[in-house]
């Protein structure tokens, strides 16, 4: 039986086995798209995104619903996430390489992070707001109970939404995404106190946290 089931299990790793899959995996891990959106996010042609999906949804990565005229895209489930993250995190551990990028991106960006767990106790006080700077898009399929959305590309032109005698919290796509600090960085420069959150959507939503779910 085990024979018969290695290579099954191999679908699944030869479907993983592409940095631009992972790229679409990590972007569907926000919310669901179609086709060209995918290809704008990524700068793919949609033939090449296309084909990409195809050996996700071969693999059983993928689910694809039909919406009108077109085809919109997501995880097929939080195994898949869980998985992705997992990938991740073996990476950060096992791969020098992946270590060494980690550390030159830390001594770029400055400031301090808020655990989910200090996040999640904080959740129902009125003592931080909690910004999301993702795309709304992603805002809408589901975020932080309470967090209001501010694409990091608005924040300059929307910092009158946000008080300053209260700590700002901002969160984006995950541990590896830069929006968030980003946001950090021209906040604290404007004068706000402003922390990041520790991971962010995805890793929240993995661990079952309180989440105000999309339509």
């Amino acid at each position: 039986m085990r024979r018969r089931l290695y290579p099954e299990f191999a679908r699944v790793g030869a479907a993983m086995a592409s940095d631009r899959r992972l790229e679409l995996i990590d972007l569907l891990a926000q919310a669901p798209r179609n086709v060209d959106s995918l290809a704008r996010e990524t700068g793919m042609s949609v033939a090449s995104v296309s084909q990409h999906l195809q050996v996700l949804r071969n693999a059983k990565l993928v689910d694809a619903e039909r919406l009108g005229n077109r085809t919109l895209y997501r995880i097929a489930d939080v195994r898949v996430l869980r998985l992705w993250l997992t990938l991740q995190a073996v990476g950060e551990r096992r791969l020098p390489e992946v270590d060494q990028i980690l550390r030159l991106h830390a001594g770029n960006s400055a400031g301090i992070q808020l655990s989910r767990e200090e996040m999640e106790a904080l959740l129902d006080t009125d003592r931080v707001i909690i910004v999301d700077v993702r795309p709304r898009p992603e805002y809408d399929n589901g975020h932080l109970p309470g967090a209001i959305s501010i694409p990091v590309g608005e924040l300059l032109d929307r910092l009158d939404e946000l008080p300053r005698g209260r700590r700002i919290v901002t969160y984006c796509r995950g541990i590896y995404c830069e929006m968030s600090s980003d946001a950090e960085t021209l906040l604290r420069e404007e004068g706000f106190d402003v922390v990041r959150l520790e991971g962010g959507w995805p890793e929240w939503s993995d661990e079952g946290r309180p989440a105000t779910a999309g339509a």
